[in-house]
């Protein structure tokens, strides 16, 4: 199926879907029919070119989103060839009236997919709230030269207050790119402009390495103590959810004392292996 892609300006390809005449209701009903029943494609594609300049009308009430009109109206007719697959004729009403709900979905989803990468609406209410919002608030202000109240715009339609303050700030919060410039001269973007609060990698790099190191040198040194301080080592000092030194008494069937003096001389053979960590020991002994 062919159909006229938006190119150029509006005007000439308002002009090129122009030369399709529209059907009348017994044309469009064999049409509809010879595709139902034998897939005509022909058939498919008279039926769409036909109706393409609703689609553009229909994409008007919705120029005020801040998206390119062309763009919602290919996504307009991506909706009306669905419409036409869907069809059926022998429902007694006309394609238009049934193709209608097919472009304004489309169209409506693919401005709340470009409006922001975070959801706008999650749940149908939220999508129809997003639509109808504007709509409220421009009737309210030709009636009153006040800014009209979240109130005045939930009694309206019928939400609460709560849901039009949400739906106000998701709205608001248009997505930035951080690549965008910054100021009339373009030599800077928002990229440039983000403070970062945790190390730099250099630092990071260094830390690594460090600890990398230590864990080398503890592994060497643990060689060098017997089963009890090791296992104490490993349980106690270096773990993270420390057994107590009652819990290492029972195990060994020692006294709480005991266990500590055990510790407290296998953190002195590690001082001695590893020199830099005096000073670590020297508060795990405290």
């Amino acid at each position: 199926m062919e159909v006229p892609a938006v190119t150029g300006t509006l005007d000439l390809y308002m002009a090129e879907i122009n030369r399709f005449s529209i059907l009348t209701a017994d044309e469009e009903f064999r049409l509809a029919v010879r595709l139902k029943k034998y897939n005509d494609m022909e058939a498919a594609e008279k039926l769409v070119v036909s109706n393409l300049r609703f689609v553009v009308k229909i994409a008007h009430e919705y120029r005020n989103y801040g998206l390119k009109l062309a763009d919602l109206v290919q996504e307009g007719n991506i909706g009306l060839m669905h419409a036409v697959k869907k069809f059926d004729p022998y429902k007694g009403y006309r394609l238009i009236s049934y193709a209608v709900w097919w472009i304004r979905a489309y169209i409506q989803n693919y401005i709340i997919k470009s409006w922001s990468l975070v959801k706008i609406g999650t749940t149908q209410a939220q999508r129809k709230l997003f639509f109808k919002l504007s709509q409220a608030r421009k009737k309210l202000e030709g009636l009153s030269e006040k800014r009209p109240e979240f109130a005045e715009i939930a009694e309206i339609l019928g939400v609460r207050p709560e849901e039009i303050a949400e739906m106000e700030m998701r709205m608001s919060s248009r997505d930035l790119s951080l690549d965008a410039s910054v100021g009339e001269d373009g030599e800077s973007t928002h990229m440039d402009y983000l403070t970062y609060d945790g190390e730099n990698q250099e630092a990071a790099l260094i830390r690594k390495e460090e600890m990398e190191l230590v864990q080398h040198n503890i592994a060497g040194a643990l060689t060098g103590l017997n089963e009890k301080e090791t296992f104490i080592i490993q349980n106690r000092v270096m773990a993270d959810i420390p057994l107590t030194l009652q819990a290492i008494g029972d195990r060994y069937h020692i006294t709480r004392e005991r266990a500590r003096q055990i510790e407290k001389q296998a953190l002195r053979k590690l001082a001695l292996a590893i020199p830099y960590l005096g000073t670590e020991t020297k508060l795990l002994e405290a």
